[in-house]
């Protein structure tokens, strides 16, 4: 099922265990778009900072702000006229995760080269939010079960989703679809991704919102 044509740039995003890269995934291969992923196993300071945050939180930071940018200026330089993206981040969440992450000095810091360095991003024709409750995201996380992911407390990713949900509450760059992903599982069930393609292409509103029974 093809995006519309007026979705060149679709992102999905959502806190740490949502499935924002599981749904990237499924829209690419249902739609043939292209994906644009991040990889945050290349970060060689993140399992250090699940063990040491106040130590490792901003070489993580920075690393991850090169690795977005990079990415981003890619996609600057590709057709998206030719073919559709859909990727699993957006490069506002940086700062997101630096006023989370980082304190006092080290956020001053990292502002000034996020100003710096920040390139002209394409503004996305759609963003995907994924929401779930505190407990999902934990089970969600536990399962995957990647290594360093075990030291993440539980109270990190509630502050997390509640710094999401404060960022999407007022955000308005860019057309939002807000999907409740408590009951919604787009690896196991083509019903439920077919019937969020379905709502994609439906939408008509800046801000609209969709979950089962919704």
């Amino acid at each position: 099922m093809k995006l519309p044509d007026k979705y060149r740039y679709v992102v999905v995003e959502g806190p740490i265990g949502v499935g924002k890269t599981t749904l990237a995934r499924a829209i690419s291969d249902a739609s043939g778009a292209a994906l644009m992923l991040e990889d945050p196993g290349a970060n060689p300071f993140l399992p250090r900072f699940y063990e040491n945050a106040e130590r490792y939180a901003l070489p993580t930071q920075l690393f991850f702000l090169f690795q977005r940018i990079d990415q981003v200026a890619a996609l600057n330089q590709s057709d998206l006229f030719r073919r559709a993206t859909v990727g699993d981040f957006m490069l506002e969440k940086d700062p997101l995760f630096a006023r989370l992450n980082l304190k006092d000095e080290e956020l001053k810091l990292y502002e000034q080269i996020y100003t710096h360095l920040k390139p002209q991003a394409p503004a996305p024709d759609l963003v995907v939010y994924l929401q779930a409750t505190p407990e999902t995201l934990v089970e969600r996380v536990q399962r995957r079960a990647i290594a360093y992911e075990k030291n993440i407390p539980d109270a990190y990713l509630l502050g997390l989703a509640e710094t999401y949900a404060r960022f999407f509450y007022q955000y308005s760059d860019a057309p939002l679809l807000i999907v409740n992903s408590d009951r919604l599982n787009f690896v196991e069930s083509q019903d439920d991704l077919m019937l969020l393609m379905e709502r994609i292409a439906a939408m008509r509103g800046p801000r609209e919102f969709f979950s089962l029974g919704a």
